[in-house]
């Protein structure tokens, strides 16, 4: 699971179970503090009711409108700014502050202002500001996929699979290809009683338990995902998808695999 999705399921379940102010926040091992905070509820409501109206309307919207999640604003003392590689409101997200550690513990004092671009330190994510100062999060600047010249977070394309009540988790990697320098891939693991077939199918009343390639291609497209995002590929994915010890994706680690089982079984998409 993308931690993009992650973090929209854990708020849904956060808004379901509580009534008063949530606060939500986000944060990395660099800094003394987290840096961005965000309440789920509006405490000067009436009602618990009235409240999940009300997050319910401003969390449809937003989706719309922005992509990836809302993690909130920062609070006074910690600076957040967008360092974009190329004109565009979504970049990396660099941040300033007492909050932060002076350096990593092998690395001296000059190497360290200049790995930080100014003493502004690289939080290794991609994401934007809106017009009122909220921290939009679309994923990791280390897992962005280079495809035909066009910038492709996966994360993005894993919150909308896992939208499909067939799909029970993914990871979307990008591996070489000598024409898009990337191609993407998805991996997919299957619900329970959905079943995966690799010929040419089409979703209809006698088959509604069965995917394939064409059907996810279509949902994709469907939900007005770009057409370079849509992947080029759908992998079936049998067991557990490889984690860190801090519970995340090892993106690189399925990249391998990926690339390795394409050139055994080049006609097969099946991972057992």
């Amino acid at each position: 699971m993308s931690y993009i999705s992650y973090t929209t399921r854990f708020i849904n379940v956060l808004i379901l179970f509580f009534s008063h102010s949530v606060p939500f926040y986000k944060g990395m091992t660099e800094t003394c503090s987290s840096l961005t905070f965000m309440t789920l509820h509006d405490p000067t409501l009436q009602t618990p009711t009235q409240t999940l109206l009300t997050v319910d309307k401003t969390r449809s919207s937003s989706v719309h409108h922005r992509q990836g999640v809302c993690v909130g604003k920062p609070p006074l003392h910690v600076e957040l700014k967008i360092g974009a590689d190329e004109p565009s409101s979504i970049g990396r997200i660099l941040t300033r502050g007492p909050h932060l550690m002076l350096r990593y513990w092998d690395q001296n004092s000059m190497k360290a202002a200049e790995s930080t671009n100014d003493f502004w330190l690289d939080t290794g994510d991609i994401g934007s500001i809106d017009d009122y100062g909220n921290i939009w999060l679309v994923g990791r600047q280390n897992g962005r996929i280079k495809s035909g010249g066009e910038n492709i977070y996966p994360e993005e394309v894993e919150a909308l699979l896992l939208q499909h009540p067939g799909v029970l988790a993914t990871v979307v990697v990008g591996i070489p290809e000598a024409r898009l320098t990337e191609m993407v891939v998805a991996c997919i693991k299957l619900r329970e009683s959905w079943q995966w077939i690799d010929k040419i199918c089409k979703q209809s009343a006698e088959n509604n338990l069965t995917l394939c390639r064409e059907i996810l291609g279509n949902y994709c497209r469907e939900k007005n995902l770009t057409g370079f995002k849509v992947p080029k590929l759908f992998i079936l994915w049998r067991k557990p998808f490889p984690l860190t010890t801090t519970g995340k994706i090892r993106r690189d680690q399925v990249r391998r695999e990926v690339m390795s089982h394409l050139q055994l079984f080049p006609k097969n998409l099946c991972l057992l």
